[in-house]
Order: structure tokens, then C-alpha cells, then sequence
């Protein structure tokens, strides 16, 4: 049974509220994130602006439990939330250790994201989001 699970990567998807968001905070992040998930086989993205953290990670089960484990209590954010925890075959950023980037104009407007848009976030649409941030990006620039 644990070698159908090598088969599968684990994908997770969460939503967070940022603390003292800045530029600094953001490239710590991208640094510390590109460096431990190269070594990990982790890959993913995230989504970020001033009021909202949106991140895709996926790669091997153990690791993403890892890192999920050590997200929910870093004091960088609060509130998060798991959106979607799921397996695949395939993944999304393949070429990615990791990538921050701002939320599209086709996401959410502040104002929305105040009002609790994110709270209300289904995991469909959540996926959705990513599938749709992949096609959109030039995964073979780094």
C-alpha cells in the first residue's frame, strides 16, 4: 500500500491573512521557500497582496505535511485555512520551486476579500484558481 502512495504527489491549497506584509517579508518568504522546497521536490505557487495569502503547494505526502505543519503556526500569517487536500498524478508547476505573485484582476477586490469572500471559497473554485493561474504564467521562466 505505501508504494501506490510514491505514485501520487499530495497537493494542498490554503488561504491566510498576512502580518506586517511588505516587500522584505515577501522575499524571505520566496528565498527561504525556493531553498527548502528544491531539496524537498516541492513545487507550487503563491498568490499574495496586503490582505491575503492564496498558496499551492504540492509534492510528496510526507514533505507537504510537513511544510503544512510548520505554515499553521508561523507567525508571518493567521487564520489559515485549508482549502483542498488532495492527491495526483500530475503537477500543476512542474517547473517551480516556488513563485510569489500578485492576485490577478480576474480574483478578488479588496473589498471582497474584507467582506469574507475568502472564508467562502469552496476547494473546486480554489483549484480552479491555480489550474487557471498555470496556464496563464511562463512556467519556463525562473
Amino acid at each position: 500500500m505505501r508504494d501506490m502512495d510514491n505514485l501520487f504527489i499530495k497537493q494542498v491549497i490554503y488561504v491566510s491573512k498576512p502580518v506586517g506584509f511588505n516587500d522584505q517579508v515577501l522575499d524571505s518568504i520566496l528565498v527561504q521557500s525556493k531553498h527548502n522546497n528544491e531539496k524537498n521536490q516541492i513545487t507550487g505557487a503563491l498568490i499574495c497582496r496586503s490582505d491575503l495569502y492564496l498558496q499551492y503547494l504540492e509534492g510528496p505526502p510526507n514533505k507537504i505535511n510537513s511544510i503544512y505543519s510548520k505554515i499553521k503556526i508561523d507567525g508571518r500569517h493567521t487564520d489559515v485555512k485549508l482549502l483542498e487536500e488532495a492527491k495526483s498524478k500530475r503537477r500543476l508547476f512542474s517547473n517551480w520551486a516556488m513563485r510569489g505573485d500578485p492576485v490577478k484582476e480576474w480574483m478578488w477586490t479588496q473589498e471582497e476579500v474584507a467582506d469574507g469572500v475568502l472564508q467562502k471559497l469552496s476547494k473546486n473554485d480554489a483549484m480552479k484558481i491555480f489550474v487557471q493561474h498555470s496556464r496563464e504564467i511562463d512556467q519556463f521562466l525562473s
